[in-house]
């Protein structure tokens, strides 16, 4: 048996390739939108793809099930449990087959075992993994949402994201049964999770890529609850907001993924026209370099996205699909690789890449640059002694209630654009996160919206607590 795991760091998500080397059978699970990945790993392995699936109708991407399965004429195999309010829709995904808990699927000499672990989604499924070339014992399981190392799948994003109003709860008590079911597999059994540590599905995942059942059994949270009522409180307690783009994943993918764009490399190149042309048209017009660097000097009206392996969250939390993107990065290859991660969340209305160039003409022509402010913790604190500041703590809830500025409005940077609306533009406003990078985005949003004065608390709540300065923990 071959298994190997391809994980994307962009959207800290682990797709599988199992195989029997004796048959030449291989099936991919949970492939993301990059699907020549698993086409030329199939060919180094010198396997075919029989078989494409995925655990779940995705949330945090595109799924590449579909264009996979069309690209190596693999069989589609989707889980057919969901109910009338979400399962696939059939008429997108037509030749697939749908399978259920129970049933097996034979590649080569590897039975795969469909497992049914409702409660990330109604209709999750896990894969039970058993090599009978050895023995009829399983040797793992792929997992998908539904277990990771040290903590398990939300049961909050069909409400949270998808708007299905009042299934949280009810999510929870069927993840807690789900949990039950593992009681009959042993210890040894090996756990091939779909996400890392990074991931907004679920609060507290572990970066190791995979681990053990028994060690789960010892030391994940979930597996200590002894009644359904407390770890129901538990797992809905201090989850992250889910990103905006969420709900458009489930939505394109329960009912089909649009085709893959154009090659990243076709996309136009931009000089200062163009990009006062994409800012004309309203574009998102994103500059992907450092905060340090964009708080320096940037472009009126654009948006401040640094690019790292949070891209694609952050992207996903502020920015619509209903506008097209033009990018300014250092380099080309640093446009390359931010295109690539916005394509796996499906931004593919690109109107085009600026370079540094664009800020030499720019320069040339006299033109008016931008700056963010940056202020430190004792500037700060004694900006505040003196007279009256509004201070925005971008972070998530639940990084809130474990401590915060005391003087803080909270405003989570995925509702920092509808809460603007409600704010005087020359108000004097101070905007902070964890350490920086959230309230650059933050703040550049509020400049493009007409704010005239603010400024980043760049060191943010790190260097708020490292300097010694009050903190309140008391929950809002």
């Amino acid at each position: 048996m071959l298994l190997e795991r391809y994980y994307d760091d962009a959207l800290a998500q682990a797709s599988y390739l199992i195989a029997c080397e004796k048959t030449g059978d291989a099936m991919v699970i949970d492939p993301n939108r990059d699907v020549q990945t698993y086409i030329r790993a199939a060919h180094a392995h010198r396997v075919r793809i029989r078989y494409v699936t995925e655990t779940h109708i995705h949330a945090d991407f595109l799924s590449g099930s579909r264009d996979l399965a069309s690209a190596t004429r693999a069989q589609l195999l989707l889980s057919d449990h969901g109910g009338d309010d979400w399962s696939y829709a059939s008429d997108a995904f037509s030749g697939a087959r749908f399978v259920h808990g129970g049933e097996s699927i034979a590649i080569g000499a590897v039975r795969i075992d469909v497992l049914h672990t409702p409660g990330h989604t109604p209709e999750h499924i896990c894969f039970v993994v058993t090599d009978t070339a050895v023995g009829d014992r399983p040797i793992g399981m792929v997992s998908g949402d539904f277990l990771f190392v040290g903590d398990v799948g939300r049961p909050d994003l069909l409400e949270r994201a998808a708007k299905v109003a009042n299934s949280m709860e009810t999510a929870a008590r069927q993840l807690y049964a789900s949990l039950k079911k593992l009681s009959k597999f042993p210890d040894y059994l090996q756990v091939w999770p779909g996400h890392g540590a990074g991931s907004a599905c679920g609060k507290a995942l572990g970066a190791v890529p995979q681990t053990a059942l028994g060690y789960e059994r010892l030391y994940n949270p979930a597996l200590q609850h002894e009644s359904e009522e407390t770890f129901v409180q538990w797992v809905l307690a201090d989850q992250p907001e889910p990103p905006r783009y969420f709900a458009e994943m489930k939505r394109l993918n329960r009912d089909g993924p649009p085709p893959l764009p154009r090659p990243e490399r076709d996309v136009a190149q931009l000089d200062a026209s163009g990009i006062d042309a994409a800012l004309a048209e309203h574009a998102w017009v994103v500059d992907v370099r450092g905060s340090a660097d964009f708080s320096r000097a940037h472009i009126p009206l654009t948006i401040n996205i640094p690019a790292s392996k949070s891209f694609a969250t952050y992207a996903g939390t502020v920015l619509t699909y209903d506008r097209p993107i033009a990018l300014i990065a250092k380099t080309p290859e640093q446009a390359l690789t931010v295109l690539r991660q916005l394509s796996l969340i499906g931004f593919d209305r690109i109107a085009g890449v600026a370079t540094l160039d664009v800020f030499q003409q720019i320069k040339s022509e006299e033109r008016a640059m931008q700056s963010v402010p940056l202020i430190d913790p004792a500037t700060l604190a004694a900006r505040l002694e003196k007279n009256g500041l509004r201070i925005i703590d971008v972070r998530g809830r639940s990084e809130w209630n474990h401590g915060h500025l005391p003087m803080a409005t909270h405003i989570y940077l995925g509702d920092i654009e509808d809460r603007a609306a409600g704010m005087e533009r020359d108000e004097p406003i101070v905007v902070h996160c964890q350490s920086g990078t959230r309230s650059s985005i933050a703040a550049s949003l509020l400049m493009a919206h007409g704010f005239t004065d603010v400024t980043n608390f760049a060191g943010g709540f790190d260097a708020w607590r490292k300097a010694g300065l009050p903190i309140s923990e008391e929950h809002s």
